[in-house]
């Protein structure tokens, strides 16, 4: 429609699911789509730079770095994000570290302890940081 530049949205297809109630420790590379709701202690990246797509439900926590082209964030993540196409920050998202993207979409009540970070073509194009009205 308006300003549709072709596939910033992610697949719907999941592929792996790892289920409520269970903690996984260690890296984990995957293709496709793989879907969190338990708890990952350690990084999470698509294989090889391939096209993947990762979904944590409002019940989900990754402590470690994220490395995918699509990312839907409705739960705790802390570490940081780098989404090689789009992020999406759902009311109960909670970051605490940067989040790297190219097209981001922000819930009201979705929160990043961090920085956000637009990235074109692999390098950082702008950083905004926050500053706080002076009480002058």
């Amino acid at each position: 429609m308006f300003g549709d530049k072709g596939k910033t949205k992610p697949q719907s297809r999941i592929d792996c699911l790892i289920g409520a109630g269970t903690t996984v420790e260690g890296n984990i590379i995957f293709t496709g789509g793989l879907r969190v709701d338990g708890r990952v202690r350690g990084n999470v990246s698509s294989a090889d730079g391939k096209p993947g797509t990762l979904v944590l439900s409002e019940q989900a926590q990754i402590e470690g770095e994220i490395h995918v082209s699509h990312v839907v964030i409705n739960g705790s993540i802390i570490g940081p994000v780098y989404a090689g196409e789009y992020v999406e920050l759902q009311a109960k998202a909670n970051v605490t570290g940067d989040v790297h993207y190219k097209t981001l979409e922000m819930h009201l009540g979705a929160v990043v302890q961090g920085r956000l970070v637009f990235e074109t073509d692999g390098k950082a194009e702008k950083v905004v940081p926050f500053k706080p009205a002076s009480a002058d």
